[in-house]
């Protein structure tokens, strides 16, 4: 049995997958989450993620569910009770990126629905659901304190316009991510802001040869491309309370990119 669970939304591959196998590391059972569970394939997703979770000593709960379906929450939430019996850390990382990048210009309303229903109305709503969860836990006198985190983006800041409803899905993640800061302080329920930049998953592997370039023309202090373990270190150390003064932190894991030079 693990020191305690982790529900990681979007966990079948990219950030998700290394966060919840850092998380497996440390020593927590997962509720591995993803739009899309098949159990015939065994070499990636969900599938793959739980095996790899059961090769590190730890339990794990393959879950499927959209996210973006706030009727879903509910469902997801008992299932992953029934099987752990608590929900100590979430990461709401599940996300998408445009299926075409448009200048602002010329962005659709069906894109921006999409971008901010999955981006940032699904785990707006999730994250109420199980807070309240995690509530009740802390007033059952439960020995851990509970963590959430929410995995927004570099872009929550900075604009690119040819991807605008994507920037603003993260950055109204970022300020649901202080939100629930203030709300869950009185709890003892820390909320971070962790903020990837520019890391290699098949979300950014179109744009592969663009950030190449800029990376080797100096757009990063630490010149290579992020992981998806990189993320998943850090998740792992908000987890176990090595930041616990500092809720509502917000924090980069870019290789410098945040910092301005001239």
């Amino acid at each position: 049995m693990g020191k305690a669970t982790a529900f990681i939304t979007g966990a079948g591959r990219g950030i998700g997958r290394g966060i919840a196998l850092s998380l497996a590391g440390a020593g927590y059972d997962i509720v591995a989450n993803d739009i899309v569970l098949d159990p015939a394939d065994t070499a990636s997703g969900l599938i793959e993620v739980k095996t790899r979770v059961e090769e590190l000593g730890q339990r794990c709960l393959p879950l499927q569910g959209d996210v973006s379906d706030c009727a879903d929450h509910a469902r997801m939430v008992k299932e992953a009770l029934a099987a752990f019996g608590a929900i100590d850390v979430l990461v709401n990382n599940a996300g998408v990126a445009p299926k075409q990048r448009l200048d602002i210009l010329d962005t659709t309303q069906e894109s921006f629905d999409r971008l901010n229903a999955i981006n940032l109305r699904g785990p707006f709503f999730l994250t109420q659901a199980v807070a309240n969860q995690m509530i009740k836990q802390v007033q059952a006198g439960a020995a851990f304190a509970p963590v959430i985190v929410f995995v927004t983006s570099i872009s929550a800041n900075v604009a690119s316009p040819s991807r605008a409803e994507y920037c603003v899905s993260k950055a109204g993640l970022a300020m649901a991510a202080q939100n629930f800061a203030v709300r869950l302080a009185e709890f003892g329920i820390n909320v971070y802001d962790l903020r990837p930049g520019i890391i290699a998953t098949e979300m950014t592997a179109p744009v592969k040869a663009k950030y190449d370039k800029l990376i080797d023309e100096g757009l990063l202090l630490q010149k290579r491309w992020g992981t998806p373990e990189d993320i998943g270190k850090a998740v792992a150390t908000l987890a176990d309370g090595s930041l616990a003064y500092s809720t509502g932190a917000v924090i980069e894991i870019g290789g410098g990119f945040g910092i301005q030079r001239l």
